[in-house]
């Protein structure tokens, strides 16, 4: 099932589930079943992320063009609340952002197209992200939104002081400091 979200470039997708007495099988990623969703998009990499403390950050990140990415995400155990912010500057939903909470239990993936910065936060101890991206990392063109940006106001699903980011991830940038990338 695919739904779009409030921004309806970010979707949801959850795949469907066959259970029988040996246990569940679920196609989790069809190029085929998300042909049109991705409109031409091609995912090129996966990447895996354990957290071990509930109320870890991680984000919001983007990758500036040539090397912008798409990405589609998804928990393999644990959960998570997964912001999206638009960052394009001609969009009619700039500086809006959307959220989804994904779990291994609600098997809910979400996609979040290049032009937005991406980012969550662990709900659980010992949560495992997967997510897959349609170009490569790039460190130069790396790039952030401080992920407590007041003018922001996203609601993580926790208390700020129960969420643990980086330093790195502490220093970037709020929105409005942003130059136009997108």
């Amino acid at each position: 099932m695919i739904e779009r979200l409030a921004i309806p470039d970010v979707w949801t997708y959850t795949p469907r589930l066959f259970e029988d007495a040996r246990g569940a099988f679920s196609e989790t990623f069809s190029n085929r079943a998300l042909a049109e969703m991705l409109g031409g998009v091609a995912l090129v990499q996966d990447n895996q992320v354990l957290s071990h403390k509930r109320g870890t950050m991680r984000g919001l990140h983007f990758q500036k063009p040539p090397t912008a990415q798409d990405k589609l995400v998804r928990v393999l155990r644990g959960s998570i609340v997964d912001v999206a912010v638009d960052i394009r500057r001609a969009s009619p939903t700039y500086g809006r952002w959307v959220s989804a909470l994904l779990s291994a239990e609600n098997r809910l993936q979400i996609f979040v197209p290049k032009g937005f910065a991406h980012g969550y936060v662990t709900l659980e101890p010992d949560t495992e992200v997967l997510y897959k991206v349609s170009d490569f990392y790039s460190a130069k063109d790396e790039g952030g939104v401080r992920w407590n940006d007041p003018a922001l106001g996203i609601n993580w699903g926790l208390p700020a002081d129960e969420i643990a980011a980086n330093e790195r991830d502490a220093m970037l940038p709020p929105l409005a400091d942003l130059s136009a990338i997108f």
